[in-house]
């Protein structure tokens, strides 16, 4: 008697996987339909740019960024503009004589920033000496005269308190009184002096 081979079917699928397969795709379907797009990227402005914190990029170097201390020397910008800003004047009319700063001789001490709890503060302290040359009339005569206006030291926001000191390069036959009246006269060259260094000053804070 021969045996009939009888092809078994693979049992049906629990109701709960056939179904739990079949939500799947359609969550899928879905929210794949309902996602929202990708975002496009888009270049920073480096203006608006912010920490995580969302304040401004704090001050100071790299390394420094909790703005904790950090000190700038402005030695070599500072003392070149002081020079550049009084290398030359326009002469100064007075009622014996004339006069007009002819450059720098002299100009030593420190400019600096320094970066304090992410707050910038700036501040120097300088000494500085002027060449100046003239001509008065002493004696019924005119007579040209050289020296150097010495202003001594002086630090930030104390421009009012300028003051300045005469060198003449040779006094000979200058009398007193004469000496005492071209002095008065060379110190008139305070005002346009002050004006300059507030150039300096209002820089120096741009640094």
């Amino acid at each position: 008697m021969e045996e009939t081979a009888t092809a078994t079917a693979p049992a049906p699928a629990p109701a709960a996987v056939t179904e739990k397969a079949s939500s799947y795709r359609y969550w899928v379907r879905e929210a794949t339909g309902d996602a929202a797009p990708l975002p496009a990227p888009r270049k920073l402005d480096p203006s608006a740019a912010v920490n995580g914190n969302g304040n401004p990029p704090p001050l100071g170097s790299v390394w420094n960024q909790a703005g904790t201390w950090e000190e700038k020397n402005l030695n070599s910008w500072a003392n070149g503009r002081i020079k550049e800003l009084l290398g030359s004047s326009d002469s100064l009319e007075f009622p014996t004589g004339k006069a007009s700063l002819d450059g720098v001789s002299k100009c030593t001490g420190d400019a600096f920033l320094v970066t304090v709890r992410n707050k910038k503060r700036v501040g120097y302290t300088y000494e500085l000496s002027l060449k100046f040359k003239g001509e008065w009339l002493i004696k019924e005569e005119n007579m040209k005269i050289k020296g150097h206006l010495d202003i001594p030291e002086f630090s930030f926001g104390e421009l009012e308190d300028l003051e300045a000191e005469v060198r003449f390069s040779d006094d000979k036959g200058l009398t007193s009184d004469d000496r005492r009246q071209i002095c008065k006269d060379l110190k008139s060259f305070l005002s346009p002096i002050r004006e300059k260094l507030r150039v300096f000053e209002e820089e120096l804070k741009d640094r």
